[in-house]
């Protein structure tokens, strides 16, 4: 019986997405919870499970193809099926159309002896298919390296767009025979970046090595007319240089004539180094040294979005300060019975959300957002918590806050805290978000201007808790004390709206009890 393999629904804001890469050919056999194929939309990619066991009958949208949600994209054979016969017959066919006449006979008595040994079958790694608003992307990381034995589905690389990091699985069971694009090299869809030896084993990577550079040295100018034209042959010539000397940034990793040309610029420049090294004055006497590392793609992005949040908004911030000597008696006080019962430490965020989820109910300007030439109210509490992560900053949000006890949003705030540490945020916990809060205290900051995260309309910023002298009713007493910086969109929010918000935030957090008491 044939099960449809259908794309997974989308959220409100995703229009369509894009078959990214599937794992399994026609006739593959898989299992129940397989992994069958990648679904890339704008921020996350979604991955399309096997409904059940059995065999892969057809393959309908291909890598690259725009789908919609719940759409069709493929077909599963229940049980063994015969699908397997089919799709053997479709990509012989295949095979036969892609060998020239010239090469029929070497080409295929190669691919005879390979598929009767069950090795030696050189697997392109290839880049997933990018979604249309993505023109390239970086290599970030190889978790493996030359020679190294690798397991099928397996991760080889780590591709970095501006908005998600893109997982290249090995293909097959065998060695990475070679790395073709080094870590923070710019690619494109379909590039090809390694190769994967099928079948070989972490021994034989030597010989896979020497086999290779032997099918280099006996490739033919009829070869190197499939990956050039006959201008580039003969600018090559003119230049005494081959085909293999130069990379190709064309489809199919075909070499253009700005490849030569570049490659021609490149090796000028080099020789034209030594002749600066010698003219050079001596360095100066200690160690002088500079390292030049690309920005990351979401890096990147995070740049783009603040600034265009500076440039786009009338910003502005308003400064006050919080004694934390109640609400740290109270932590003193409660935090191991707290603890035991709730499973989960008290913290400060806890409060801090808590007091601004109750200002928000009482400045619904703040809680609002610009939206063309409206203003959006919202009716409820959806609070961002900035978290910091191996790969930049990132804001995901805990929903419902009002309905939330201070235990909920400790817990709340710790799971999204190991997601975003384990790469493991989803585009369902980055979407939306009506206020954000930053606590820059947790790396000693003491003061600070956050800058917004549009389109919300006001930030909260935390930080260090500090003794200070202070003056109580005429005496001095030294106190934990903590500044309190609210950037906001001057477009929607008044400066007495904002020291409003803000003054209430104090004096909830100043008198915990008012939170109990709804004061």
């Amino acid at each position: 019986m044939a099960i449809d393999i259908k794309v997974p629904q989308l959220p409100e804001s995703v229009a369509d997405a894009t078959v990214a890469t599937w794992h399994v050919k026609p006739g593959d056999k898989v299992s129940r919870d397989q992994n069958l194929v990648d679904i890339e939309t704008d921020k996350v990619v979604l991955e399309v499970v096997a409904p059940a066991d059995g065999v892969i009958g057809e393959i309908i949208a291909e890598e690259g193809a725009t789908v919609g949600a719940e759409e069709v994209i493929g077909k599963l054979e229940e049980g063994d099926g015969a699908a397997a016969d089919k799709s053997d017959d479709k990509s012989d066919a295949k095979a036969d159309d892609k060998k020239s006449e010239q090469k029929d006979d070497k080409k295929a008595d190669k691919k005879a002896d390979k598929k009767a040994s069950g090795s030696g079958e050189k697997l392109e790694v290839k880049v997933p298919q990018l979604p249309e608003s993505v023109a390239d992307a970086t290599i970030a990381t190889w978790h493996v390296k030359a020679g190294e034995a690798v397991t099928r589905d397996q991760n080889l690389v780590d591709i970095e767009t501006d908005k998600v990091v893109l997982e290249v699985v090995a293909p097959a069971d065998g060695v990475l025979a070679e790395i073709k694009q080094e870590e923070g090299a710019t690619v494109g869809a379909d590039d090809v970046i390694g190769i994967v030896e099928a079948g070989a084993s972490a021994g034989s990577s030597e010989s896979s090595k020497e086999t290779a550079s032997d099918s280099k040295e006996e490739a033919t100018d009829e070869g190197d007319s499939e990956v050039a034209g006959p201008a580039v042959r003969r600018m090559l010539a003119e230049n005494n240089l081959k085909v293999s000397d130069v990379k190709g940034t064309g489809k199919g990793g075909r070499v253009t004539k700005e490849d030569v040309e570049k490659h021609l610029k490149d090796g000028a420049a080099k020789k034209s180094e030594p002749a600066k090294a010698a003219s050079a004055p001596a360095p100066t006497a200690g160690d002088r040294d500079q390292k030049r590392v690309p920005m990351t793609r979401l890096r990147k992005t995070i740049a783009k979005r603040l600034l265009e949040a500076k440039n786009a908004t009338a910003m502005l911030t308003t400064f006050n300060e919080v004694n934390m000597k109640p609400i740290m008696d109270l932590r003193s006080k409660y935090k191991d019975e707290f603890e035991k019962r709730h499973d989960t430490r008290l913290g400060f965020m806890g409060f801090y959300v808590k007091a601004v989820t109750e200002a928000l109910k009482r400045f619904p300007e703040v809680n609002a957002s610009i939206d063309g030439d409206d203003i959006v109210y919202h009716n409820y509490f959806d609070i961002s918590i900035a978290v910091s992560t191996p790969r930049g900053l990132v804001t995901p949000v805990l929903r419902d806050t009002d309905k939330m006890s201070i235990a909920e949003i400790e817990n709340g705030i710790r799971d999204l805290a190991i997601k975003g540490r384990d790469g493991k945020l989803t585009m369902d916990d980055m979407q939306g978000g009506n206020f954000t809060i930053t606590n820059g205290g947790v790396f000693g900051s003491l003061l600070s201007t956050p800058i917004l995260n549009p389109p919300q309309s006001a930030i909260l910023g935390m930080h260090k808790i500090q003794d200070r002298p202070m003056a109580v009713d005429g005496k001095v007493e030294i106190l934990p004390m903590m500044y309190l910086a609210l950037s906001y969109d001057h477009r929607i929010v008044d400066g007495k709206e904002s020291v409003g918000f803000l003054v209430t935030i104090k004096e909830l957090l100043e008198d915990p009890q008012r939170l109990l008491l709804d004061l």
